[in-house]
């Protein structure tokens, strides 16, 4: 093994760190295979002329990510199978939601079957996203992340300091941001995003031909839920009304018997505000499209099958986007189309 691994004194990398990083390296490049036997703490340390703490602590973080094991009386040995690969994907993203796995399914698809890609879900935690970025930076190619946090009064952030720190302690060349780009915000060398304020906005303006016949307009926004959303998306809504100089309301949620009026147009966010929208609606025997009209927020297969207009972005070419890069070694940014579908609902 010590043909393979060298160690630089004067890399800014801890040198235990280095020992971790070359390990890893080797073994997904086929120089060190499953089964095979490492040199001891001791030899290692020998070999390099290193203290025997920096080693056991390189040994310990392969250990503790399962990239070795250590076997009583015999010594250490490799059983990270899945670093085999040619790539070795960490892919985070802030809640499980349809649109997520959408945009999970068509990374997966399209990276192909020479990669491995591991899918964490952080819950928009900072400290849960800190722990799997910590565990992990050493053990992967490339870190895709969707970047959504809540702050302790559950609004939205994109960042917070502590991410940021963190993010730079990732090579720019691995990381991949999907999904929320922040202008003034150093990403990573690929960057595939929605526009949140403008998408909303420019999405309307194309509605709007068909949103005039309706007397009232509502967007169902919650500003506290467990997974918040952007306020960029308010902030776009806001400015098409404005500028079009539609009166407006926006409520937090679709409450139990909420009045409904002919001429009422809603947009929805949320998927239990739809349901519950269509749900009162039916109860007042209001035809959708006719009498009232409901917009929705994001595409989904059961929303087409309703015949629910939406306004959404393209989680598929978003993730086939991302995949794409990677294997063709581009970087750059990529803002994402996003779609006025008109359908029956409106």
């Amino acid at each position: 093994m010590f043909d393979f691994i060298t160690i630089d004194e004067n890399s800014r990398v801890p040198k235990y760190q280095q020992i971790v990083n070359a390990i890893i390296q080797n073994i997904s490049n086929g120089n060190l295979v499953i089964d095979q036997r490492i040199p001891s703490i001791n030899s290692f340390s020998e070999e390099y002329y290193l203290s025997r703490d920096t080693v056991e602590k390189a040994y310990n973080i392969l250990k503790k990510r399962n990239i070795i094991t250590s076997v009583r009386g015999k010594g250490y040995y490799i059983t990270r199978t899945k670093l085999i690969s040619k790539a070795n994907i960490l892919f985070l993203i802030n809640k499980l939601s349809s649109y997520k796995l959408k945009v999970y399914n068509s990374f997966i698809d399209n990276i192909g079957p020479n990669s491995h890609t591991d899918l964490h879900i952080y819950h928009c935690d900072e400290t849960v996203f800190l722990n799997l970025i910590s565990k992990n930076k050493a053990a992967y190619d490339y870190f895709v992340i969707m970047p959504h946090f809540k702050t302790e009064e559950l609004a939205h952030v994109s960042y917070t300091d502590k991410v940021i720190k963190a993010l730079k302690e990732i090579p720019k060349e691995k990381l991949v941001i999907l999904d929320n780009f922040k202008e003034g915000i150093e990403g990573g060398s690929i960057e595939i995003f929605q526009d949140f304020e403008n998408d909303i906005y420019n999405a309307l303006n194309k509605a709007y031909s068909k949103m005039k016949k309706y007397k009232n307009l509502t967007l169902f926004y919650p500003t506290k839920t467990v997974y918040p959303y952007p306020k960029r998306i308010l902030h776009g809504f806001r400015k098409f009304c404005f500028e079009r100089s539609i009166d407006f309301e926006y409520l937090e949620e679709v409450y139990e018997d909420m009045v409904i009026r002919k001429g009422d147009l809603f947009i929805t966010i949320q998927e239990s505000d739809l349901v519950s929208l269509v749900k009162r609606t039916r109860e007042e025997n209001f035809k959708l499209g006719k009498d009232v009209g409901i917009i929705s927020y994001n595409d989904t297969p059961l929303k087409e099958l309703l015949g629910i207009t939406v306004v959404s972005t393209d989680f598929n070419i978003m993730g086939e986007t991302a995949a794409k890069m990677i294997l063709e070694q581009k970087k750059g940014k990529f803002k994402v189309p996003f779609n006025f579908i008109d359908r029956k609902s409106l």
